[in-house]
């Protein structure tokens, strides 16, 4: 997708121009030139950014697929729960390695806290409701079956909040707050 304007705009004024030409430093191609080169750089920083954004989720479904792949029943409310439960402590043996290698008496290491962090803030999210894809459906389980690990196809699929103590409530997608 980036570098589309850009070749668009390079390509028409080659048309006009002839393709070897050399533009003036403030013609109104150069300018012409230079905000297309802008755009393409604006709109391939929102696609990192938003692919950046978009990872935690397809990281949680990508390990509940691999879960649901084994399975050809649907999941029940505690199965469900264990799984959860294996995914918020799945950074347990980096976690303890970090505070291994530590020495006594030193502060802990930015990636210790930010596993810390991440660990309370999904511990956090499980007592208010887990999103997560719903499990129970057995077409929904197809879907995650299938599914490709693209974002955009994530919108066919059916989501839930699981809380701690067994409450699942219907969920939208893409997750927004509590909902």
């Amino acid at each position: 997708m980036p570098a589309r304007s850009l070749n668009k705009v390079s390509k028409q004024i080659a048309k006009k121009k002839g393709r070897n030409v050399i533009l003036h430093e403030n013609s109104r191609d150069t300018r012409r030139l230079q905000r297309a080169s802008c755009r393409d750089d604006k709109l391939s920083r929102l696609v990192a950014l938003r692919k950046k954004e978009h990872r935690f989720h397809l990281e949680r479904i990508s390990y509940f697929r691999t879960a649901a792949s084994e399975r050809l029943t649907p999941f029940t409310i505690p199965e469900i729960q264990n799984l959860i439960e294996t995914y918020l402590h799945r950074d347990d043996e980096e976690l303890a390695k970090e505070k291994a290698e530590r020495r006594p008496g030193r502060p802990a290491s930015n990636r210790e806290n930010l596993l810390k962090q991440k660990q309370s803030l999904e511990e956090r999210e499980y007592i208010s409701g887990f999103w997560m894809p719903d499990l129970e459906d057995v077409k929904n389980l197809e879907f995650l079956k299938e599914w490709t690990g693209e974002w955009v196809s994530l919108s066919t699929m059916k989501f839930v909040r699981i809380s701690k103590t067994g409450v699942k409530h219907e969920s939208s997608f893409p997750p927004k707050g509590q909902s």
